[in-house]
């Protein structure tokens, strides 16, 4: 068996090239978001602006704090606490998830919306 070709390197350089450039396109194409929208076992509990700090309730064990236009999981009463340590989320279509308790924050494009609160 013989060792790596030139043609061996070339493929290898062209699809680290093709890597990156897709990491750019999806890390730098990504809009700031304007809301989030948090999901508790599947259904909207609700959508908040991002332009406003405030700290949200969920439930008895989870608090999400917005905070220069960027949200984060702050507290969390599941085992685990993966949540708390993903990074803080801005860019649209960027989520944290807390698996235990069933909740999944996302981050939404667009033009904000007008009504902001908790629904149900």
């Amino acid at each position: 068996m013989e060792g790596l070709k030139r043609n061996d390197y070339l493929l290898a350089a062209a699809i680290l090239l093709a890597a990156l450039l897709l990491f750019l396109l999806l890390s730098f194409g990504m809009a700031p978001g304007a809301r989030i929208r948090i999901q508790v076992d599947g259904e909207e509990y609700g959508v908040y602006s991002l332009a406003e700090e405030q700290k949200i309730q969920i439930g008895d064990g989870n608090t999400v704090q917005i905070q220069n236009g960027a949200a984060r999981m702050e507290w969390a009463n599941c085992p685990d606490q993966l949540c708390l340590h993903q990074r803080e989320i801005s860019r649209s279509g960027e989520t944290i998830v807390c698996l235990p308790n069933r909740i999944i924050i996302t981050v939404l494009g667009g033009e904000e919306s007008s009504l902001d609160g908790i629904a149900g």
